[in-house]
């Protein structure tokens, strides 16, 4: 299995900035996909970003142009640069990643137990 540590989450004023970061370990093969959610408070959890291993991006249309997803490959981490941040952007953050634990396995989700982040007006 593969165990992930969220850290970087705390409080910060509107307009301001944080970074998150996640770290896998464990007895995998491979990592395809990392990804960060979010959970408002009363609100469904939601893709924030992702990145393929070949370095693909997906952002949602919400902190499109304030967050950047990186991750290193080979330090099986993967970081999230949120600029700009915004009352709603408040919310527990979840590290995911899809993870086979051997060759030619298929790949399942694993999660981190998450980092909150509290933005204030």
């Amino acid at each position: 299995q593969v165990q992930l540590v969220e850290s970087g989450g705390g409080l910060v004023q509107a307009g301001g900035s944080l970074r998150l970061s996640c770290a896998a370990s464990g007895r995998f093969f491979s990592i395809p996909s990392m990804a960060w959610y979010r959970q408002g408070p009363g609100k469904q959890r939601e893709l924030v970003a992702r990145m393929g291993s070949g370095g693909t991006t997906d952002y949602a249309d919400s902190v499109k142009g304030r967050f950047t997803i990186s991750r290193d490959n080979a330090k099986n981490t993967v970081d999230l640069q949120m600029n700009s941040l915004k009352p709603d952007d408040t919310g527990v953050y979840y590290c995911n990643a899809e993870a086979s634990r051997e060759r030619y396995y298929p790949s399942y989700p694993y999660w981190g137990q998450g980092t909150q982040v509290t933005v204030s007006s």
